[in-house]
């Protein structure tokens, strides 16, 4: 037995990940423990959850592997800084002292954190070939090209080669300062949002404003090559030596400074976001139809923070060249430590590899469970009233909930991996009813107002509510596709005639919506209440949001799930085989 454990850390996302002899074991964001969203620290406790998840010790673990090297960050560190002097100081005298003391020194802490048990080698990957790892060896393909785009991890912004059998080599990259994603966070951060955790906020917003700067943008800010890659104009930027993203310039160029933070969102704002979704885009196109050039493969595998832009990924799908197109569900840092671990063992341990048609991230549920009995003795203390059901009886008496209008907590089996919630911890409501975006945003989730709300839905139906092929999946709710605008019969017993514009709740304003395609092969519950549901109404299709409000982790244990549930307008929580009506609770934490 070789057991590889995979860490990521000290910037955002901070993640842990168990592979035994290949197989993905147990994966967690550090978030979910702490309770501190998009936690940089050591996973700590994401370390021991997968260690126990496997029964395990640190004595028994053969490798380590950590998803970037530090000592290449800090020399893009240390160039940066010089190139810039001595505009870029403060920033610079800023960042020495974490280094200095932390991040130079990474194999001793972590050496440590595994409380001096360790005693084995410690690998460290580059940034873009752990997340061209965490994209093709999980996915079904045998061979495919591979493109990975972020922010930055050590120089790389981006990166492509090509994955066949049991290794990825990466061919070309594009380098730090020129980056899609400063460029798309660079309008995060001037829209008002903030940087790491607000460009789906940006992504989200985009169809509320027209594309107006989007020839600025190409005019003025970016070159854009033939071969996919460009070159941005620093002088609106300032990411390279200070504390902000965008320059004085930045705000001439486009005739408005930066919005403030919980600001109106003025028209303005709003054409901002058009237009630079409008550009990433047709860059991430060109990056595709590119590579698929270079390579002549029909599979595409992606990942890298800017591979959870499931607006652009939607358009690859349909737009781009490649037949089939696979997205690490967990796209971003947190990724990054699977990555490592399962680099370890197929690049460098050279161990076969036999691509899973089925999922070999197994849904991407890799997080704690707990059962029944745990969560009721867990839930005593608070006063929780509570009836514990059969299955076919929760199910029913959910269904019949939602049905007349209720919010549902549901909180079932394995936590997921990454940053969406798949029916596993998850907030759930009729998309057919007008109010519930409002109600949701406002009274649920603490969140803007514009923010939509993501459709599951029983694969087999898919194609007919969504513009997705007979078969397309979108399992991890990596793609955004077209609601279907005519009628059609859902086709079960009773005929029932739907239109999926009475979905309103689901509806983005562009008519699009973010989906989750639900077969049951790893949710089984999640896709009997979706059958049940739609047995009782004729629609196949719930809304699906996180179970967590504004500004904190989705919630992890069933102490989480109360504390969130009380605290908002939820009118029920479902925790394995146990149902909490609002009403009937004695004391609200």
């Amino acid at each position: 037995m070789t057991a590889i454990l995979g860490l990521s850390g000290f910037y955002h996302d901070s993640a842990a990940v168990l592979i035994i002899d290949g197989e993905i074991v147990a994966a967690a964001q550090e978030e979910r423990f702490s309770r501190v969203k998009h936690d940089p620290s050591f996973p700590r406790q994401a370390v021991e959850y997968c260690l126990a998840e496997a029964g395990l010790t640190n004595a028994q673990i053969d490798y380590v592997g950590f998803y970037e090297k530090p000592l290449l960050k800090f020399d893009r560190l240390l160039q940066t800084y010089v190139s810039y002097a001595p505009s870029g100081f403060r920033s610079f005298a800023r960042a020495m002292p974490n280094w200095l003391k932390q991040k130079l020194h990474l194999p001793r802490i972590i050496r440590k954190e595994l409380g001096g048990n360790y005693r084995k080698q410690i690998v460290f990957t580059r940034h873009h070939h752990s997340h061209a790892a965490s994209a093709f060896f999980p996915s079904p393909f045998e061979e495919a090209a591979i493109l990975t785009v972020d922010g930055v991890g050590e120089w790389s912004t981006a990166a492509f080669g090509v994955g066949r059998g049991n290794q990825i080599e990466l061919t070309h990259e594009l380098r730090f300062p020129h980056s899609l994603g400063m460029l798309y966070s660079a309008f995060t951060y001037y829209c008002g949002f903030e940087v790491n955790s607000g460009e789906y906020k940006l992504m989200g917003l985009a169809p509320y404003g027209e594309p107006v700067y989007a020839n600025l943008i190409r005019n003025k800010l970016i070159t854009l090559k033939p071969d996919g890659s460009f070159r941005l104009n620093l002088d609106y930027f300032r990411y390279c030596q200070g504390f902000t993203m965008t320059s004085p310039k930045f705000d001439r160029l486009f005739g408005h400074t930066r919005r403030q933070p919980e600001s109106e969102l003025k028209q303005h704002y709003r054409d901002m976001a058009a237009s630079v979704q409008l550009v990433t885009e047709e860059i991430l196109l060109n990056m595709v139809q590119h590579l698929y050039k270079m390579t002549g493969l029909n599979n595409l595998c992606m990942a890298g923070g800017v591979a959870l832009n499931c607006v652009a990924n939607g358009r690859i799908l349909r737009e781009g060249p490649f037949d089939n197109v696979w997205i690490q569900p967990a796209a971003g840092d947190a990724g990054g430590a699977l990555g490592v671990a399962i680099f370890i063992w197929h690049q460098l341990m050279n161990q076969s590899r036999n691509p899973d048609s089925a999922d070999s991230m197994k849904g991407s549920l890799l997080g704690p469970s707990f059962s029944t009995n745990i969560a009721a003795e867990k839930l005593k203390a608070t006063g929780a009233n509570y009836a514990e059901l059969g299955e076919v009886e929760l199910l029913k008496r959910v269904a019949e909930l939602l049905a007349e209008g209720k919010i549902v907590g549901w909180m079932q089996g394995r936590m997921e991996f990454g940053p969406r919630a798949l029916g596993s911890r998850s907030i759930l409501a009729d998309p057919r009813r007008a109010e519930m975006q409002s109600r949701l945003n406002q009274t649920i989730k603490l969140r803007e107002s514009f923010r939509p709300f993501a459709p599951a839905v029983l694969q087999e139906y898919a194609s007919k509510f969504f513009n997705l092929e007979a078969g397309q999946t979108s399992s991890y709710m990596q793609f955004v596709a077209d609601v279907q605008s005519r009628l059609i019969k859902t086709g079960n017993e009773e005929g029932t005639i739907a239109n999926p514009f009475q979905l309103p709740a689901i509806t983005h304003v562009d008519q699009s919506a973010r989906l989750q395609t639900v077969d049951g092969a790893y949710n089984p519950r999640f896709a009997k209440l979706l059958s049940t549901f739609h047995q009782l109404t004729g629609c196949p299709v719930l809304i699906n949001t996180s179970f967590n409000v504004r500004g904190e982790p989705i919630v992890c244990s069933p102490e989480d799930a109360y504390l969130c549930f009380t605290k908002t307008d939820m009118d029920l929580l479902v925790v394995e085989d146990l149902l909490f009506i609002k009403d009937e609770q004695t004391r609200l934490s």
